[in-house]
């Protein structure tokens, strides 16, 4: 038995995708909104308009109107579109689950930001000592404020979203 043949629109979804990963988090230059896992659903129909389902990482979150006009403009650049509609989605809801290893990569790396998983202890992105939370409330509702021990770095820790 062979594989079914690539349609077209998934050709084109293929392309959207890879322009929707070109949209960096605002607050994480260098993170793709892809890598965060903000990515839901992309629906390309036969006369030319793609439609880009994304879920917050919570409701109130200041940057969804900027995060939705950048991945507009790139998908709008990708040959075949000629409209694009950006929904932000209820569901399923965002989780740190949805961020990807290189995301979570990134963000330790660039940022000092861990992701928390569940109830686990948070190591520490420099030197992987087990992080102390200093603050419940971070710069934003999905992030946590900790201390290490050991090297004094403080982590932001990142945490599914409300």
């Amino acid at each position: 038995m062979t594989a079914a043949p690539i349609t077209v629109p998934a050709l084109l979804a293929d392309r959207v995708r890879a322009a929707v990963a070109t949209v960096d988090d605002p607050e994480y230059p260098g993170v793709s909104v892809v890598d965060l896992g903000l990515l839901e659903s992309i629906e390309v129909h036969v006369d030319g308009l793609v439609e880009v389902g994304l879920v917050p990482t919570f409701s109130g979150c200041p940057a969804l109107g900027m995060i939705a006009d950048e991945v507009r403009t790139a998908v709008a650049s990708v040959a075949g579109v000629d409209r694009v509609e950006v929904r932000w989605l209820g569901a399923p809801a965002w989780t740190v689950d949805r961020i990807t290893e290189a995301g979570r990569d990134a963000m330790a790396r660039e940022f000092t930001v861990a992701i928390r998983i569940g109830r686990q202890p948070v190591a520490c992105p420099r030197c992987g000592a087990e992080t102390t939370e200093d603050s419940l409330f971070g710069p934003s509702r999905c992030r946590a404020v900790h201390l290490c021990p050991s090297c004094a770095e403080v982590v932001e820790v990142m945490r599914s979203g409300g």
